[in-house]
């Protein structure tokens, strides 16, 4: 029995160590960039004061006017939505794939006044982003490369629990807590272990979060396994019946009628508010309400016919939250929980610093593998 538990361990070690070998230096860039990313909301609050405008008495000016603003000061390109929330600015999106761009205007609410025209692909966030996500590679080539390696990354964090695993209650002793007054090598060692030992926990879920984001297959085994063995019901686009054209007799737009409906319906509301322009003659107009903007998971995605303003049902996970199952929910919790926001301040800081110990186990482990290796040679 004690032999069959060494070889398990001994082929365990071989596995994190060459995985580890592999994969380091990706490791390494995403615990660094998710760092970097952690407080990105927070940060952008602090150092662009043109996001808050202060809440006034007057009427919010209507989506189709602060969008007729934007346009003239983004000229030739397509709004993709208009957002409002109180005590911020409007913020107006022009997001394109073909041609690709990446614009915001913000404006003052209450008198379209724009405040700021801001190009987001250099944006120094949207950078870090990109490169967490892509590895600043067409999206074809990143996404997988770095999927890989956090599907490694998720062995290596599994491996690793099975090898510091204490043989006996002596041994358990040690692995709690580092010697800082031990030579440098025991200290290193203790750092990855020990370290690793109690960010394992809030790794797992970091890694098993960006896996549903990088991988199709990885997103539909989670949600077949929290459904309980359901398909994934993939996100389709909701379409307006294109032979009502000429059915809509509104004074006001379309987009207008919808967004003042929502607001009455809605007293009091301190969260956000998204309507999303329609991109073709098929396009729905897309309304998200989001009650708590510190997150994403709660809000309700409502579909509407441009024409008919009538409402359209769906069945994927994005729609209200009252239809979603539990394994929708998981679905529309996942950015959340890979960020740390599920769980608001606290989380976040728990996410940084488990992205900061993640960077840190490649060169820890390294130092530990080029240790021996240098032992090794001496002895020989």
């Amino acid at each position: 029995m004690n032999n069959k538990k060494k070889t398990f361990k001994y082929w365990t070690g071989q596995l994190h160590l060459w995985l580890g070998l592999t994969s380091g230096l990706f490791v390494c860039f995403l615990g660094i960039t998710g760092c970097i990313l952690a407080f990105e909301r927070e940060i952008e609050d602090i150092t662009q004061p043109y996001r808050f405008t202060k809440v006034e008495q007057r009427a919010l000016m209507a989506p189709s006017l602060l969008k007729k603003i934007a346009d003239e000061a983004l000229p030739g390109k397509h709004a993709h939505s208009v957002g409002y929330q109180p005590g911020k600015s409007s913020q107006v999106v022009y997001f394109a794939e073909s041609p690709s761009y990446y614009w915001i205007v913000f404006l003052n609410p209450y008198t379209a006044e724009v405040l700021k025209v801001k190009n987001m692909e250099d944006d120094f966030f949207r950078i870090m982003i990109m490169g967490h996500y892509y590895l600043w590679l067409p999206a074809h080539i990143g996404q997988p490369i770095l999927a890989s390696a956090t599907l490694m990354f998720l062995f290596l964090l599994i491996s690793g629990l099975v090898l510091w695993w204490p043989k006996n209650k002596a041994a358990s002793k040690k692995r709690f807590s580092i010697k800082w007054n031990a030579k440098w090598k025991r200290v290193n060692y203790d750092l990855h272990n020990v370290m690793g030992f109690y960010m394992t926990w809030i790794l797992i879920f970091i890694a098993i979060s960006g896996l549903v984001m990088g991988f199709q297959w990885f997103a539909k085994s989670v949600y077949w396994i929290s459904s309980g063995g359901d398909q994934m019901k993939q996100f389709a686009e909701s379409y307006s019946d294109t032979t009502q054209v000429n059915s809509f007799k509104g004074t006001q737009p379309a987009m207008d009628i919808l967004w003042a409906k929502t607001l009455k319906g809605l007293p009091g509301y301190t969260g956000g508010l998204e309507v999303h322009v329609p991109e073709n003659a098929k396009s729905a107009i897309e309304v998200a309400i989001n009650p708590d903007t510190d997150t994403y998971w709660k809000a309700d995605y409502l579909y509407y016919d441009q024409y008919t303003l009538m409402e359209m049902e769906v069945t994927h996970s994005f729609g209200k939250l009252k239809n979603a199952s539990v394994a929708d929910k998981i679905t529309r919790m996942n950015y959340d929980i890979h960020i740390g926001a599920i769980a608001g301040l606290p989380g976040k800081i728990l996410a940084f610093l488990a992205s900061l110990i993640a960077a840190s186990l490649p060169i820890t482990g390294f130092l530990i593998w080029r240790g021996r290796k240098k032992k090794k040679t001496s002895q020989a």
